[in-house]
């Protein structure tokens, strides 16, 4: 009995991560937006405990190309399994709703589509080009994925000149084949490597913590991240989605 009542206790998040219920004028005008434009978010699709927080200040990151995945990531809330056609309508209605929300920075990111021919790099570009054109005082942030390492169409993100172009690490080498099954390290390594190359100003990537990694396995990290010219690296804590992900 004393050991089911300690295993309780460890998996209770302390007070200051629990967040309250989503309420205030802001929040209830994004939530119509995004419901109105049927846009996905991937504070929505990732069942991120911040969203309250940023949409009751206004912000949301969207994520295009649908909301369902081809990869399967062990620490990501988003769904995974065979993804639906490509909303082609889809890079006015982001840019729109960017528009109506007054945003001065905009953060933009996809889900992997590995079914498709261009890994969905043109969707991204025609994004990118329909928030310039729609809300041209708008500055952009673009999570992408890796698109598997082909370098035509990380050349079609660096054509379209967003200010920042990310690509996450998201952990330490010896723990990537656990929490990205279908990434590779060095592959993200190198995608961020070739669009500073390549002519891209601002690049950035994030990793989490949380994961099992070792304090010397974040600093070798970091030290692979400088050595591909990033310019900016965040670090955050892991927060299991549900409990079938990643503890």
């Amino acid at each position: 009995m004393e050991e089911l009542i300690q295993q309780d206790i460890a998996i209770q998040k302390p007070k200051w991560i629990r967040v309250k219920l989503p309420t205030g004028k802001n929040y209830r005008e994004l939530r119509h937006l995004v419901d109105k434009y049927k846009l996905n978010t991937i504070c929505q699709s990732g069942s991120c405990p911040n969203m309250g927080e940023c949409w009751g200040e206004g912000t949301a990151t969207f994520m295009i190309l649908g909301n369902v995945c081809t990869r399967s990531c062990g620490f990501c809330g988003v769904k995974t399994g065979k993804p639906e056609n490509v909303n082609w309508d889809e890079p006015e209605k982001v840019a729109r709703s960017i528009k109506l929300m007054k945003i001065k920075h905009a953060v933009l990111t996809s889900v992997d589509r590995d079914d498709l021919k261009d890994m969905g790099s043109i969707l991204w570009g025609e994004t990118v080009n329909a928030v310039r054109r729609i809300s041209p005082g708008t500055t952009m942030e673009t999570l992408i994925p890796d698109f598997q390492g082909i370098t035509k169409h990380l050349d079609r993100m660096i054509e379209v000149a967003p200010e920042v172009i990310s690509h996450n690490m998201e952990t330490v080498k010896r723990l990537t084949r656990e929490v990205r099954i279908q990434a590779k390290y060095e592959r993200s390594l190198e995608v961020l490597r070739y669009l500073k190359e390549a002519g891209q100003n601002r690049t950035k990537t994030g990793v989490m913590l949380g994961l099992g990694e070792t304090r010397d396995e974040v600093f070798q990290t970091i030290e692979d991240i400088r050595n591909a010219n990033v310019d900016v690296i965040t670090m955050g804590q892991y927060l299991q989605p549900t409990k079938k992900h990643l503890p």
